[in-house]
């Protein structure tokens, strides 16, 4: 139970949210999430750390960029159960794909 929360209560910031709605698409670079959520870089760095310490999110390296992708497909039926069908991933991975 205690995991659930985390996860909740780390989508429960309207940033986070946003970068993980981003991510639905597939993987990412940091150069590519800031300007989507309209924050400063290290404000995004922030908030990533905070997604991959609920276990949300994990990241790459690939020379000097870092690259960031959902973990936890649970966060799929989540964002089902607000309503959300766009994304690449909640069309070909996530587990609740054919309801």
């Amino acid at each position: 139970m205690k995991e659930e929360l985390n996860i909740l209560k780390a989508l429960a910031d309207e940033t986070r949210l946003n970068i993980v709605e981003f991510l639905l698409d597939g993987e990412k670079c940091v150069c590519e999430i800031f300007p989507h959520v309209k924050r400063t870089q290290s404000t995004v760095s922030i908030h990533l750390n905070d997604l991959k310490k609920a276990g949300i999110l994990k990241s790459r390296r690939e020379g000097q960029k870092i690259y960031y992708h959902i973990s936890d497909l649970r966060v799929c039926d989540i964002f089902k159960a607000l309503g959300y069908d766009k994304g690449k991933i909640l069309r070909a991975r996530c587990c609740c794909k054919n309801e």
